[in-house]
C-alpha cells in the first residue's frame, strides 16, 4: 500500500479458546497478556516505552480459534517494530512475578465483563447455545482457573501449541514483501515444532430458554439460532440476511423496535462464524414491561424472512451497505493485515476483494429466504434473558416453523 505512511504487522496463531481443555480454559488469553510482560532483553516497561518512543501502537486479542499479537508504526520504524514484536513473541520470559502481577488484572477483566449487562449476556447466551462444548466457555476463563495457573503451566501451553504450522505473520502497508522476509526470517526460523492440537469437534447444540435474574434497570434479551461456518458458500447470503434483519440503522428490527415503537435504545442482530459451525443472534435491551412485546416482534421478524423473499429494494440496499463496509475498511492497513491473515487461515490463499464483491452481487432474494428457512427452526433456537424478568414472560419463546402462522 504505497500511498500510506504506516505499516501494520500481526503475528497470528491458529490456536484459541476452543482448543483448550476444560482445565486449560483461559490459558490462550492469559498468554496474550503475558507476551507483553518481559523477555530476556526487555522488561514490561521497556517494551511499552520502546513502542511509545516510535509513536507506535501495539496490542493483542484472543478469539475462539485464533490469537493475534499486532503493532502499527510509521513505515520509517518498520525495522524497530519487527524486532520488538518478534522478541516479545519468541522470547517471552513468563516470569512468575509478572504472572502474579497480571493475575488480578485478568480477574478484573472478568469482573468488568460481568458488570456490563450487554457483554455478560453474550457470554451467557453463548454458554446456553453451545452448552458444555469449548465454544460455550468464556475466552477469559473462570476465576478459579485464572487463580490456579502457574508460570510453568502458561509456559508449557505456549511451547506445546505455538509452533510453525499454526503461525502466520501478516503485514500490510508501505512495505515490500522481500524486506519483511529478511527481517523476520532469522528469528522465526528458530521456532521448534510442538505437539498437534486436539482435533476440533463440532458441537451438538440443544439450547434451552434461560432466565438469569439480576437487579438491573433493563432486561437484556438474546435470541440465538444456528449460523454457518466461515467458509460456507452461503456466507454472502448470510451477511445480507443479517444486514436486512438487524445489522444497521435501516434494518427491519431497528426500524420496528426502536424507531417506530421506541421499545429499545439498542437492538441488533449479529452472526458468529467458526471453521465448522456458526451462530446467529438478536439482542435487545428493554424495560421489563416490554419484554414480551419485543420478543414477539423479533419472532415476527424472523418469520417474515422465512415466509417471503426480501424486496428488490431491500436486497439492493443491503448489498450496497455490505460492499461499502468491505471497501472502506479495506483502505486501512490494520484491516488489510487482518484480512490477509484470515484469508490464509481459512482459504489457504489471498481472496481478491473483487471476487467477494461479485459473490455479494450475485446473491438472490430466494437464497436469503432459503437460508432463513434452514436456520430458524424452533428446536434449534433459544432465548437467554438477564435482568428483572419473571419466568412467565418467557412462556412463548419459539420461532415459528416454516409452515406455521404467527404465534
Amino acid at each position: 500500500m504505497a500511498h500510506v505512511r504506516s505499516v501494520s504487522m500481526g503475528v497470528w496463531v491458529d490456536v484459541g479458546a476452543r482448543d483448550e481443555s476444560e482445565h486449560q480454559s483461559g490459558l490462550s488469553h492469559f498468554i496474550e497478556h503475558m507476551i507483553f510482560k518481559g523477555t530476556a532483553r526487555r522488561s514490561a516497561y521497556q517494551i511499552a516505552k520502546e513502542f511509545d518512543a516510535i509513536g507506535g501502537h501495539t496490542n493483542a486479542f484472543t478469539s475462539m480459534e485464533n490469537t493475534c499479537y499486532h503493532a502499527k508504526v510509521m513505515d520509517s520504524h518498520l525495522t524497530t517494530m519487527v524486532e520488538i514484536l518478534s522478541d516479545i513473541f519468541l522470547n517471552s520470559a513468563f516470569d512468575p512475578q509478572e504472572v502474579e502481577r497480571e493475575r488480578p488484572v485478568i480477574l478484573q477483566e472478568i469482573g468488568m465483563v460481568e458488570d456490563s449487562p450487554e457483554e455478560f449476556l453474550h457470554v451467557l447466551a453463548g454458554r446456553n447455545y453451545w452448552g458444555d462444548h469449548p465454544l460455550g466457555r468464556s475466552i477469559l476463563g473462570s476465576r478459579e482457573h485464572i487463580a490456579a495457573y502457574s508460570a510453568d503451566t502458561i509456559r508449557e501451553f505456549f511451547h506445546r501449541f505455538y509452533h510453525p504450522e499454526r503461525i502466520i505473520v501478516a503485514v500490510a502497508g508501505n512495505v515490500e514483501h522481500e524486506r519483511i522476509v529478511e527481517l523476520i526470517g532469522p528469528s522465526f526460523a528458530t521456532i521448534h515444532n510442538g505437539q498437534p492440537l486436539p482435533e476440533r469437534t463440532v458441537p451438538q447444540v440443544q439450547p434451552k430458554n434461560q432466565t438469569h435474574k439480576r437487579r438491573l434497570e433493563q432486561v437484556h434479551l438474546c435470541l440465538t439460532a444456528p449460523g454457518i461456518s466461515i467458509t460456507d458458500p452461503r456466507r454472502f447470503a448470510f451477511s445480507l440476511l443479517n444486514a436486512i434483519l438487524g445489522g444497521n440503522m435501516s434494518s427491519r428490527l431497528f426500524q420496528e423496535i426502536r424507531e417506530k415503537r421506541g421499545l429499545a435504545y439498542s437492538v441488533y442482530s449479529f452472526m458468529m462464524s467458526h471453521v465448522d459451525t456458526g451462530m446467529f443472534g438478536v439482542y435487545a435491551g428493554v424495560s421489563a414491561a416490554n419484554v414480551s412485546q419485543t420478543m414477539d416482534l423479533i419472532r415476527q421478524g424472523l418469520e417474515r424472512l422465512i415466509q417471503a423473499p426480501v424486496s428488490a429494494e431491500e436486497l439492493r440496499d443491503a448489498k450496497e451497505y455490505t460492499k461499502g463496509n468491505l471497501l472502506l475498511s479495506d483502505e486501512g492497513v490494520d484491516n488489510q493485515m487482518v484480512r490477509i491473515a484470515q484469508n490464509d487461515i481459512h482459504f489457504g490463499r489471498f481472496v481478491p476483494l473483487d471476487d467477494v464483491v461479485k459473490k455479494i452481487e450475485a446473491v438472490q432474494a430466494e437464497e436469503i429466504q432459503s437460508l432463513a428457512r434452514a436456520l430458524f427452526q424452533p428446536e434449534q433456537s433459544a432465548w437467554t434473558l438477564l435482568g428483572p424478568v419473571k419466568e412467565k414472560r418467557t412462556r412463548r419463546v419459539s420461532i415459528p416453523s416454516e409452515h406455521s402462522g404467527r404465534s
